[in-house]
């Protein structure tokens, strides 16, 4: 399992929109290992696999770490089969837009379907910061970062705060 670097925004490969896994192969698996430790790398609950520069349809989450012990759940091809009316909302950071939080309003309850790391086909129902992580990390799939879900007036200010964050970091 390998630690790999996450993309920041502005970067523009963070909008480019993933494709579907053809199988789910020893390659995926090991993928989604990687996507894993990154995550954990980072202190991060979620994680895009075009976050680390592969735009392909996995997404890992972990929301259980209990005792020390990981216990991440991969989702691959995963998508929205039904959303409630009822919205939520939820402060929402993202490790590829550093020290950035914001409400984000998503619906609060989703059902969806996805394959599991041994490629079977999994459906879930999900409410709570399941349901609220599981659309952020989809976002990413499409292109799509939380403050996309913002204002035009607070997207651009953290825009701005990420590219010259990105700049005193080259000049560093």
């Amino acid at each position: 399992m390998t630690v790999r670097p996450i993309l920041t925004a502005p970067d523009p490969r963070l909008q480019a929109v993933s494709t579907d896994v053809d199988a789910v192969t020893d390659e995926i698996r090991t993928l989604v290992d990687d996507m894993a430790e990154s995550m954990y790398a980072a202190d991060g609950i979620g994680l895009a696999a075009i976050q680390i520069g592969v735009a392909k349809r996995v997404l890992v989450i972990e929301l259980d770490k209990k005792d020390g012990k990981k216990n991440p759940v991969a989702y691959i091809n995963p998508k929205v089969t039904w959303a409630s009316d009822e919205t939520a909302v939820f402060e929402e950071g993202c490790l590829s837009v550093p020290e950035i939080w914001d409400d984000v309003e998503r619906p609060a309850r989703i059902k969806a379907e996805y394959l599991d790391r041994n490629g079977k086909k999994q459906t879930l129902e999900a409410d709570g910061l399941l349901a609220t992580c599981l659309q952020h990390e989809m976002d990413h799939l499409n292109g799509v970062l939380f403050i996309d879900h913002l204002s035009r007036l607070k997207k651009s200010m953290a825009v701005r705060k990420l590219t010259k964050a990105k700049k005193l970091k080259e000049t560093a």
